[in-house]
């Protein structure tokens, strides 16, 4: 009996000498990976030394618009990009009466539409468009739809096959025309839709600023693609302004942000539509200008770098 347990003692010894040794290796690789991701962190602000984190300053639409022409900006170009993957269909539960977020009340089609009966990305569509058609010359704006049972998330799709929408109405119109008998699929993936623009940034013959209006519904999938993606945006005269509709969430936009120090300038602005509307007071502006306030120190960012 003794030595049975002399024997079990001695087992038990070996036991939490193998837990304490195998714990203190993964301390140690733990240490070590938090030390490596430091240093790829720092290799990365040091590699892009030109990028910035600009901060929101402005209290209206006026504001934002005087300094974008006190910047230069004298006209742009507007690309809008509809998320239609499958949680479109429950991500309305808090936000749209539980409503599917691309739901279309006929009462907000054609002449009679109006904003309490559209859903929220008409309603996105409406005022971003509104505020930015102003700087668009020509008034041609391509349009995009991605995460569908089609594209999924590898490509996009044109609103048109043989050309691009003419004003900020008619891309209203062919959404409402298209939206009812597209099949919503996934994953979310955001890079396709960015390379599509980065495309049109580059097959103008003049350096032109184009901004790129992603409206969706939720976090991306395909995250390193999209990161990627905005990365290689910020290399071209292109801002993009991601639009959150639904409930959300939201960190992941949120990090596109404040964050991807890789970039070369901060090209990615992000916006909570609900939590904007339910917080401004002057309802369409307030989300304009939270859409649109980093606009002047962008611009004025990309004519420092040479990009215009």
């Amino acid at each position: 009996m003794q030595v049975l347990y002399v024997a079990l003692v001695m087992v038990l010894l070996i036991i939490s000498f193998l837990y304490l040794l195998a714990s203190g290796k993964l301390e140690k690789k733990k240490r070590k990976e938090s030390t490596k991701k430091e240093e790829t962190g720092k290799e990365r602000k040091n590699k892009w030394s030109t990028f910035r984190r600009f901060e929101d300053v402005y209290s209206s639409i006026e504001e934002v618009q005087v300094a974008l022409r006190d910047a230069g900006l004298l006209s742009s170009s507007l690309i809008v990009a509809i998320d239609y993957t499958k949680s479109n269909d429950y991500t309305g539960d808090v936000t749209f009466g539980g409503l599917p977020l691309h739901s279309i009340n006929p009462q907000s089609l054609g002449k009679d539409e109006n904003p309490t009966t559209m859903n929220p990305y008409q309603q996105v569509i409406s005022i971003i468009g509104r505020t930015l058609e102003e700087f668009d010359d020509d008034k041609r704006i391509p349009a995009f739809g991605f995460g569908d049972t089609t594209t999924t998330n590898r490509s996009a799709f044109p609103f048109f096959k043989d050309r691009v929408c003419y004003t900020v109405s008619e891309v209203l119109q062919r959404y409402d025309e298209i939206t009812p008998f597209v099949k919503l699929s996934g994953p979310t993936n955001f890079a396709p839709v960015i390379y599509e623009a980065i495309d049109i940034v580059e097959s103008c013959e003049n350096a032109h600023l184009h901004i790129l209006v992603i409206i969706a519904d939720g976090q991306v999938t395909d995250e390193v693609d999209t990161i990627d993606a905005i990365v290689e945006a910020s290399r071209h005269p292109l801002i993009i302004i991601t639009v959150g509709v639904g409930d959300g969430p939201w960190d992941m936009m949120r990090e596109f942000d404040d964050d991807l120090p890789e970039r070369t300038f901060d090209n990615f602005q992000f916006v909570d539509y609900n939590a904007v509307m339910k917080a401004g007071k002057y309802g369409d502006a307030s989300f304009a200008l939270h859409a649109l306030q980093e606009l002047p120190q962008q611009y004025k960012a990309l004519k420092e770098l040479k990009m215009l």
